[in-house]
């Protein structure tokens, strides 16, 4: 009752019968206060002792541990015209199947024929080499020839040498015997003159006389105009010689620049039949590239160019297919004041988009719907977010990641450090310190093992 009308009735009602007015009573409830404040303190001081596990967190999605695993454009290495479609998104496609095909659109490769007209070409230029092969062959034959009648003719004038000089011989012999009958008449002619003019001789006799001086001296001038005769012959021949010599030389000349020039010629067919011979081979290839392919089994997942007769350009990406075979992993980005704290291998938890989880970053073991992994790669370039890639690989050691987890689903990642103190979390948080980072390295010495703390190595990062 409140009691506050002037007729009261709290004389007339025993109050203490009725537990409803023993809790009206006002109570001192200082020493409950205490108690709980006590007790919530001693939970406090308990907890900011209890371990937490340090973490940088960071926000990432789904992608492959291999670059060839991500989904890939497709592209045409050649400018076409889009023809027909084979595929359609969401299809299933195995490595080399035909995914489109296009038609030509540059007007040097409109012949029909192209193919075969080259291949007639490369033919051709190839038997004209054979026909050089032939003629190079013929003309060192003749060259052979040149040489052996060189030889010959040379010989020849050699022996025509040999005999003028012999004949000079004989005739310089000839001419000292004329030229002695000679003096010998001319000595009997005086002697008779002589006994003529004496009586002694008649006229007869000295005519006779004179007669044989002037028969010994016509010999005797003949011989000397052969032998003459005989010594020009013998220059002539020596020129004979150095002109026949000159002239087999300009043959062999000849013949040599025959020959250079017809091998020149087979080199230069060889040199055009490699050409017609590669534009053939360039031709043929880029009548396969109308036919654009699948390099990998995967599906289609988009198509970029749409409809049939649309242009499309060398390089430009068609469609995109991913592969049906792939490594899962998970690509986040650091800050780089973190990175120093990171190597390879270190332990890190997941949460995916679509998979429930309930996450306690300082106690992992005791989150619910999460995943694990360890850190396959990190960047060592910073990227243009101002941050650095790190690539998560699954723990193979741990649960598998879903099976029907995705391509391109977003993550949230806790990478675990040291455990530490719930006090010096939220002393370090407060004071915007990173995160202490220490490593324990194996070291043996003296056959005992003995855990050593040291330092991570800080990285200067630009």
């Amino acid at each position: 009752m409140l009691n506050i009308s002037e007729n009261s009735i709290s004389k007339l009602v025993e109050s203490n019968k009725f537990k409803s007015f023993k809790f009206l009573k006002s109570k001192d409830h200082s020493k409950q206060r205490m108690y709980y404040g006590v007790v919530l303190l001693l939970l406090l001081l308990i907890v900011v002792f209890v371990p937490w596990t340090q973490n940088i967190k960071g926000k990432g999605y789904v992608t492959t541990l291999l670059p060839e695993q991500r989904p890939q454009p497709i592209q045409s290495i050649i400018s076409g015209r889009l023809e027909n479609w084979y595929v359609r998104e969401g299809n299933y496609v195995k490595k080399g199947d035909t995914l489109i095909y296009i038609t030509e659109v540059k007007n040097d490769y409109f012949d029909p024929n192209l193919v075969q007209r080259t291949q007639e070409q490369v033919n051709a230029k190839s038997e004209s080499i054979t026909s050089y092969d032939d003629k190079v062959i013929a003309l060192r034959a003749q060259l052979a020839s040149i040489k052996q009648s060189k030889l010959l003719k040379l010989e020849q004038v050699r022996n025509k040498i040999i005999q003028t000089k012999n004949k000079i011989s004989i005739d310089s012999i000839d001419l000292n015997a004329y030229k002695i009958k000679y003096d010998i008449s001319i000595n009997q002619y005086k002697r008779t003159k002589e006994l003529h003019t004496e009586g002694l001789k008649s006229l007869s006799a000295l005519q006779e006389k004179e007669l044989k001086q002037q028969e010994s001296y016509a010999k005797y001038l003949s011989q000397q105009n052969k032998l003459e005769n005989q010594k020009n012959m013998l220059i002539n021949f020596k020129l004979e010689l150095s002109s026949t010599e000159q002239e087999y030389q300009q043959k062999i000349a000849k013949t040599n620049s025959d020959i250079q020039s017809a091998l020149s010629a087979k080199l230069e067919a060889t040199s055009n039949t490699s050409k017609l011979k590669n534009k053939l081979s360039n031709y043929e290839q880029r009548q396969r590239l109308y036919y654009i392919t699948s390099p990998t089994n995967g599906y289609i997942t988009k198509t970029i160019k749409k409809g049939t007769g649309q242009l499309i350009k060398e390089g430009t990406d068609i469609l995109t297919i991913m592969p049906s075979t792939y490594d899962l992993a998970v690509e986040v980005y650091v800050k780089p004041q973190d990175l120093p704290l990171l190597k390879i291998n270190d332990h890190c938890r997941l949460r995916f988009d679509g998979w429930p989880a309930l996450v306690i970053s300082g106690w992992p073991e005791k989150s619910t719907g999460i995943f694990s992994g360890r850190i396959f790669a990190i960047d060592q370039h910073i990227s243009q977010n101002g941050k650095y890639r790190v690539l998560i690989a699954p723990d193979k050691s741990t649960k598998k990641w879903p099976e029907n987890l995705r391509v391109g689903t977003g993550t949230y990642t806790f990478i675990l450090l040291k455990d530490v103190p719930v006090w010096y979390e939220l002393w370090r948080n407060l004071n915007g310190f990173p995160p202490d980072f220490y490593r324990s390295n194996e070291e043996k010495q003296d056959g005992k093992s003995e855990k050593v703390k040291t330092k991570a190595p800080i990285k200067s990062v630009k």
